[in-house]
């Protein structure tokens, strides 16, 4: 049954996924600061905390299913935990590093569904895995939203 070990390397290849999206966005801030946003966009301080708070629920989320599977019957559901993994750090590039709003939309909407298919695949496991991706889900269609808002109100921009 995998234990700690399994839980330290899901949490090590999530965070990995999150360094890779953030060497993308090191003038984020300022960037972000200087688009048109919707009323409703938060501030640029928000997304660091909310990010790692998300990252961490779904890493645990992945453990649960592992741990409950084994990592061999697992690998379905573990291969959309990191084919979104992959997904998500992208939509970072293409945003911020390459300023392509349409590519940035395309890739957020991909990345909602496979966060779909993966809450269900977890939730079929074990609820309570499942449970913990509403958040991520939660965020990433207000995150579609207002990567579409911040697209359209910045032609020139992105």
């Amino acid at each position: 049954m995998p234990g700690a070990g399994s839980l330290i390397a899901l949490l090590a290849i999530t965070y990995a996924a999150a360094a890779v999206g953030a060497i993308a966005s090191a003038d984020a801030p300022s960037f972000y600061q200087s688009l048109a946003k919707p009323a409703w966009a938060p501030p640029a301080g928000i997304f660091g905390p909310v990010w790692s708070v998300l990252y961490t629920l779904i890493a645990v989320s992945a453990f649960l299913v592992v741990r409950d599977l084994g990592w061999r019957r697992a690998r379905g559901p573990v291969a959309v935990y990191l084919v979104q993994l992959g997904v998500n750090a992208l939509w970072t590039w293409i945003f911020f590093a390459w300023r392509s709003g349409l590519a940035a939309l395309v890739d957020i909407v991909l990345l909602l569904g496979l966060v779909i298919v993966m809450l269900v695949l977890f939730w079929r496991v074990r609820p309570v895995a499942g449970a913990l991706i509403l958040p991520y889900l939660a965020w990433v269609t207000f995150a579609s939203a207002l990567t579409l808002s911040v697209w359209v109100l910045n032609p020139g921009l992105l």
